[in-house]
This record gives C-alpha cells, structure tokens and sequence, in this order.
C-alpha cells in the first residue's frame, strides 16, 4: 500500500511540480534551493495537518458551503474553483510576461524580498490546492493515518529532487517553459471545470489531458533535436 500510495502521490503531483519549476525560474538563482526547501516542508505539514484532520474533512468535504439558483457548492467545489481560476491567472500572468520579455529587469533588495516572499506565497496556495486531490486519494487507498504520512513524506522528497532538476531543464530551452506555461492553463481550465460539477455533472478525464501533455512533450522534444541538429550543420558549414 506505501509504495502504490507514495507511486501516485507522485503522479498528481507533477502539474505541482511543474508550476513550481516555473516559479523558481523567476527567483535569483541562490535563493532556489531554499525557495524548494520551504516548498517541501510546507507541503510535508500541509499535507500532514490535512491527514490528520481527515476526520473532519470526510465529514464536511460534501456538505454544502453556498448554493447559486439551485445548484449547490461543496468545499471539494470551491477549493477546485478558486485553485483553477487562480492558476489560470498566474499562467497567462506569466506568458504575457514571457512574451513582453519582463525576465531581464532588475529588483533592489527590499523588491526583491518582497517578491521571493510573494513568489512563495503563491507556490504553497498552489500547493494546498493540489494537495486536496493527492490526500483524497489517499484516504481511498490506505487504511492508516501513519502510512498516508509516510507516503505524502516520499513523494514530497522525490518531487523535491524533481523541481531541481525539471526546473533547470526548462531554464535552458525556452520554448518547454511557454509549452509548460500552456500545460498549466489546461490544469487550471480543468480544474475550474471541475469545481462546477454541480452545474454540469460530468468531468473531464485527466488521462486525456495527461495524454495531450505527454504527447506535446514528445513532439517539443522533437523538435528540440531538429534545431540542435541544424544549428551543428549550420555550424559546420
């Protein structure tokens, strides 16, 4: 059960890991390992204080918060709702940043902090609302308090190695950041979809937007390949 758990901790936590990437690329390059560092802890306790409180979560995750006309709201519903919109914000936020070229103006030290605390502010609002998906999912598979946690404690490590590495990756090919960038458009459109499940009572599969992410990643990568062989001929020329 921990490792089929801590498996697909991992798996819903790649859009988190992903957007976190992103975030770093905006931070000064020796404040990143702290940056990741306050991430994972945050999302161990968050996630920690969700198992713990699971109790009241299964009680009062269903039951109603507000109602529009005759369609009713849940906490699952607005937790996805506000997650969705707020994402899709940062990730349009962000490519109009790309595309306008805002990377290259520089902060004084007070900007700067206050940035490097707003940029980490936004990480772990994130962060809860993935966590939401991740700890649902645990309550189904396990049994135990102490194996969900053990679990949750794995999967933040590894991911922890992951944003170093996925973030440096996207760092040095511009084009996988605005195709990421698009990648957590998706995410925020679905999640948004879902949180009004109870006006159109369908949702939509996460394997077929898994599957349109891997496959536009194997085709940038593709690509990717075809420029690098061109730029060596070009070179060689």
């Amino acid at each position: 059960a921990l490792l089929t758990l801590t498996t697909l901790e991992i798996a819903l936590g790649i859009d988190n890991v992903i957007f976190v990437s992103i975030i770093l690329g905006r931070m000064p390059e020796e404040k990143r390992l702290n940056a990741r560092r306050i991430w994972m802890v945050g999302g161990i306790a968050l996630r920690s204080a969700l198992l713990l409180g699971l109790g009241w979560l299964v009680a009062n995750g269903e039951n109603e918060l507000f109602h529009v006309a005759s369609f009713s709201f849940n906490l699952r519903n607005t937790i996805m709702l506000a997650g969705g919109l707020f994402l899709l914000y940062k990730a349009v936020k962000e490519i109009h940043h790309k595309v306008e070229g805002g990377d290259g103006v520089r902060q004084g030290p007070a900007k700067a902090a206050g940035s490097f605390a707003a940029l980490m502010g936004q990480i772990l609002v994130i962060d809860a609302v993935f966590s939401f998906d991740s700890i649902v999912t645990a309550i189904g598979l396990a049994k135990h308090v102490e194996v969900m946690i053990a679990a949750v404690v794995i999967a933040m490590i590894v991911m922890f190695f992951f944003a170093q590495r996925i973030s440096g990756f996207i760092e040095q090919h511009p084009t996988l950041k605005m195709l990421a960038l698009s990648f957590l458009v998706l995410v925020g459109f679905m999640l948004f979809f879902e949180g009004l499940e109870p006006v159109h009572e369908s949702h939509i599969p996460k394997g077929y937007a898994y599957f349109a992410m891997a496959f536009s990643f194997v085709v940038e990568l593709l690509n990717m390949r075809v420029r690098r062989h061109h730029q060596q001929r070009k070179a060689a020329a």
